[in-house]
């Protein structure tokens, strides 16, 4: 009798695991991402120290800040610093000037400044790069070139101290470099977009305004806050331009309220910080814009 082996059952072979591929960030060791975070964290100190001691010394009376060191915080705010500097100081006048000048400004050259733009990018006529060559050198021209003959064109026009001779050179002088920027963009912009809407009927200024334009808001959007922040302090124009005291704008007003009163460390910081701080929280509530539209504009067209 013999006996028959039954062979045991085949047991598959365990399928190998799939490599997961490393991801930036995974490891142990992340040289790189603890780098990246120090440099930041280092970027944001660098940055915030000098506010922080402004705003330490805009809170502190006359004897904390001569008797104590600067990064020593106020224990008894002197609240009465930021009154001071509005009392003997010039700012909510000087504020509403220069948000009149912003407000009237920006929109209106960032308008022209596209539709610029918009021809040189979409429309076909002759010495079309000679232009855009000449706008880009427009941008290159230093601003203290043109004062002395900026302030007799503006004197001879009767415009000195006035709100409109200030926004005018404003205008002029915004319009090679958002140009520059608006025809990259708009160089990006695919033409069949153009040519599927002539097929529809559209002409070139509602292809500008209905299509071109809404598509274009990263780059307006970022434009539109680095016009804000740079018309907001404007300094050499200005300072040729606006001859009384009643039509200055926010650098004017700072630099008059330090000559008048320049060993009152407390107010003049004070000031200071309230000439700042309505620009910086523009610029923080849209910083996120700058990540999509900053640099919409630099690619090769």
């Amino acid at each position: 009798m013999s006996l028959s082996t039954v062979p045991p059952a085949a047991v598959p072979a365990a399928a190998p695991k799939p490599r997961r591929k490393a991801r930036f960030g995974s490891g142990k060791h992340d040289y790189v991402r603890a780098g990246l975070w120090i440099a930041l964290l280092f970027a944001v100190f660098i940055w915030t120290i000098p506010l922080i001691f402004m705003i330490f010394t805009s809170l502190k009376s006359e004897a904390d800040i001569f008797g104590t060191p600067a990064f020593v915080p106020p224990w008894n705010p002197e609240w009465g610093n930021y009154v001071s500097a509005l009392d003997r100081g010039n700012l909510l006048n000087a504020g509403a000037n220069s948000l009149i000048i912003a407000v009237f400004k920006v929109p209106i050259g960032l308008l022209i400044s596209a539709a610029a733009a918009f021809a040189l990018a979409r429309l076909k006529f002759r010495r079309q790069r000679l232009l855009m060559g000449v706008i880009a050198m427009g941008a290159m021209v230093p601003i203290q070139v043109a004062i002395a003959p900026l302030f007799q064109v503006i004197m001879g026009l009767n415009l000195l101290s006035t709100h409109v001779g200030v926004i005018l050179p404003y205008i002029a002088f915004g319009l090679p470099y958002q140009t520059f920027i608006m025809y990259g963009f708009f160089r990006a912009i695919p033409v069949e977009i153009d040519e599927s809407a002539r097929m529809d009927g559209a002409g070139n200024w509602r292809l500008f305004l209905q299509i071109i334009l809404p598509l274009s808001l990263p780059a307006l959007a970022a434009l539109f806050i680095l016009d804000f922040v740079a018309t907001w302090n404007e300094y050499s124009i200005a300072l040729a331009l606006l001859q009384s005291q009643d039509s200055w704008t926010i650098p004017l007003a700072i630099q008059g309220f330090q000559s008048q009163f320049t060993s009152s460390y407390g107010p003049l910081n004070a000031f200071t910080i309230m000439s700042v701080f309505p620009v910086l929280i523009v610029y923080l509530m849209f910083q996120r814009y700058f990540v999509e539209g900053a640099f919409a504009g630099a690619v090769k067209g």
